[in-house]
């Protein structure tokens, strides 16, 4: 089955998606039979890119299709790629809402285990006792080690052919005591006395609970960032690390803390909770900044992503340092930490304004940008 799909991606340097790919395709095949036996309401997909397997399974004769997206672009591209096609996908929550009762769940194996774990464990508590999972991936981005995580939360796991360099795990009998008992676990929280914050992580957030060397290189140098500024922003949030950072330091400032993942928002809400200044930290799953008013921010820090899926890219990097210089107020701050091999200096002078660099070390490089 061959879909022409439509991005919403902030990267325009991701790969194109012009239809599903191999990973995709085999999966709706190897589903095939439980699709043509389900019921309304029975089928749940999550993680899927931009649709393929929502619309796969509902042009398969599915009806009311669910569907858990953890990126907010993909969930949008999702929705109009259903309108396209004229069929119906429910997006929903990371909660029982989006699984419970379904009896044939489609999943894209994500890269963190962390994440597979919590996935599974919310399938595992939720579904029916009689649910399939049909989860794939490409080779290359797959291990043993997904079959040992699937394996804590079902009772069967079985492995299909390779194609394509593509393959599909398939899990029967879930363990919904077990998986109840995980899913309390989450937020994973950690202490950094070194410090003074304590992080909270959903599974697949970037860095988890541990902080991330060139955070903690951005975090050395922000008391210096306009000490006198009442709002920051925490632009791709992640954790909401600097979010909580910035709460605790300044006793007189708030904080507004985005990023376009649903479980990264949520563990920014979390780490804002475990620290005592949720009432001085906001937290919105979003594109970049696309609810903030143009020229209203007096300080933006940020630690742009630069894979997008396995590959190097400053797309979003791009998007981002656009979106703080459209948000930011004439005298405003940029504060970036990058990796010194990106050169990102020349590009944040042409698109935020005058930019110096406040430190280096021998992997990354922290500047300010102004806007004029």
């Amino acid at each position: 089955m061959d879909f022409s799909l439509l991005r919403r991606d902030p990267d325009p340097d991701g790969p194109d998606l012009s239809a599903s790919d191999a990973a995709d395709r085999l999966i709706l095949d190897e589903a095939a039979g439980f699709l043509a036996d389900a019921t309304a309401d029975s089928v749940t997909v999550f993680d899927d890119a931009y649709g393929a397997l929502a619309i796969g399974a509902a042009v398969s004769g599915a009806t009311s299709v669910r569907s858990h997206q953890d990126l907010v672009t993909g969930e949008r591209a999702s929705s109009r790629n259903a309108d396209r096609f004229n069929v119906e996908i429910i997006q929903l929550p990371f909660d029982a809402s989006a699984v419970s009762g379904a009896r044939v769940v489609l999943l894209r194996l994500p890269r963190s285990l962390e994440r597979l774990a919590e996935v599974a464990a919310l399938i595992a508590a939720n579904a029916d006792p009689e649910v399939v999972v049909v989860a794939g991936g490409r080779i290359k981005h797959m291990s043993v080690a997904m079959n040992d995580v699937l394996g804590q939360f079902f009772d069967r796991v079985d492995i299909s052919h390779a194609r394509q360099k593509s393959r599909v795990l398939f899990a029967r009998g879930p363990r919904p005591a077990i998986a109840v008992e995980q899913l309390g676990t989450w937020p994973k929280l950690e202490r950094h006395d070194d410090l003074g914050v304590t992080l909270a992580a959903h599974g697949g957030v970037f860095a988890g609970n541990r902080v991330d060397v060139g955070t903690r290189f951005l975090l050395s140098t922000l008391d210096a960032a306009r000490p006198d500024a009442t709002t920051a922003v925490d632009l791709a949030c992640g954790s909401g690390l600097v979010a909580a950072s910035l709460a605790l330091a300044r006793d007189n400032i708030t904080v507004l803390a985005t990023d376009r993942s649903a479980a990264a928002a949520a563990s920014a809400r979390a780490t804002a909770a475990a620290n005592g200044v949720a009432d001085r930290i906001h937290v919105e799953q979003a594109d970049g900044l696309e609810s903030v008013a143009d020229g209203s921010q007096e300080l933006i820090a940020l630690n742009p992503p630069f894979h997008s899926d396995a590959a190097v890219s400053t797309g979003i990097a791009r998007h981002l340092f656009a979106d703080a210089a459209r948000a930011l107020a004439s005298g405003g701050e940029l504060w970036c930490v990058w990796n010194s091999h990106l050169r990102y200096r020349p590009t944040l002078e042409k698109v935020v304004g005058p930019t110096r660099q406040i430190a280096r070390n021998t992997k990354f490089t922290v500047t300010a940008s102004r806007k004029p």
